[in-house]
């Protein structure tokens, strides 16, 4: 079996500027000086030995944290030095989303224990609020805080549910097409979608009475994986099997797609930045890709190593993080905040 069959997606590529690590610890790559980004700073974060990172994000110190999959813990990194603190989150632990809460703890997705888990940031106390037994084996995937402070979570088996951090009241519903909820995201508006990979579709929750209204993209086989809101509520899609980002609005109803660069991409995540720039992830070349809406021009940012496989990102002003699941490091990408593109 081939890379592009055990990813489970036909065949997907992508040109990149290349960018080599030379010292330890926090990695500080070099760029290519040939590159039109020739000022952006890319930087490796060693992580715990096992740990697989993958989804991460930041609290209200600035530290970031990242579920550790292959080694069910949620661990800190201090970005000023490289040190680490893991947090473990049980037996058979395996988390895969993680947000800040309302609360200053972060809310995770603990797949392995079929559970919402909250980490108290002060503590390291775990906390469990386990899915109803109807619900066993969700896979959970992605959370999210909508505006009134509750969490919403998907899980790839055909769930989707949200949590009353207040009460810690857990309601679960089944997706309305089966298997497939992924990534979650929340609007400026208020408006909570999540995006199915398996269903082929965009699902709008109705944060009342927990409805679901599909959305289909125009296209089969689009596979959306990821979703992220802009600034305007208008919802940028990473298809991870047509190898294309694509732009719902919502209020017009209307899609827009561009295909990423090289022959077969394969674009896992999706993160809009403060200046409405779109980041994404290609799977099949290792690569962050920065798209400019505005231009419609694609910069790639090749890993130095193979098989870096980032499964989500995250940022804050000025900066994109990733966690390398296949490598075991976190990536950064510092950019000009006040230009909006790669500095």
């Amino acid at each position: 079996m081939n890379r592009r069959e055990f990813l489970g997606a036909s065949a997907i590529a992508i040109s990149s500027a290349y960018y080599i690590g030379i010292v330890a610890g926090p990695v500080i790559a070099q760029e290519d000086k040939s590159s039109a980004i020739s000022n952006a700073k890319v930087t490796y974060f060693d992580a715990t030995a096992g740990a697989r990172p993958r989804d991460v994000a930041f609290d209200a110190d600035g530290m970031v944290w990242y579920c550790g999959q292959g080694d069910g813990t949620l661990t800190r990194l201090d970005p000023a030095t490289g040190d680490l603190h893991p947090v473990s989150l049980g037996e058979n632990a395996a988390p895969h989303g993680v947000v800040l809460g309302p609360d200053n703890a972060m809310w995770v997705t603990e797949g392995g224990q079929n559970a919402i888990a909250r980490v108290d940031t002060g503590t390291d106390e775990v906390t469990l609020i386990p899915l109803p037994i109807e619900f066993e084996d969700a896979n959970l995937n992605t959370g999210i805080f909508d505006h009134d402070g509750i969490y919403w979570f998907t899980g790839q088996n055909g769930v989707y549910g949200r949590v009353d951090p207040a009460t810690q009241e857990i309601q679960v519903w089944p997706s309305p097409e089966g298997p497939g909820p992924y990534g979650i995201t929340v609007t400026p508006q208020g408006d909570v979608w999540y995006a199915s990979l398996a269903g082929n579709h965009i699902a709008n929750i109705d944060r009342a009475t927990g409805d679901v209204r599909v959305v289909t993209p125009p296209a089969e086989d689009q596979g959306p994986r990821r979703i992220w809101s802009n600034s305007e509520g208008k919802l940028w899609v990473s298809e991870w099997l047509s190898g294309h980002v694509s732009l719902y609005d919502p209020q017009e109803d209307t899609w827009r797609a561009w295909r990423l660069p090289g022959e077969s991409p394969l674009p896992y995540s999706v993160y809009v930045d403060e200046n409405d720039k779109v980041w994404l992830t290609d799977f099949d070349t290792d690569s962050v890709v920065f798209f400019d809406p505005d231009t419609e021009d694609f910069t790639s940012f090749r890993s130095d190593q193979a098989h870096s496989d980032v499964r989500h990102m995250a940022g804050r002003t000025g900066e994109v993080w990733g966690g390398e699941s296949g490598t075991g490091r976190l990536v950064r990408i510092q950019f000009d905040e006040t230009a909006g593109t790669p500095a």
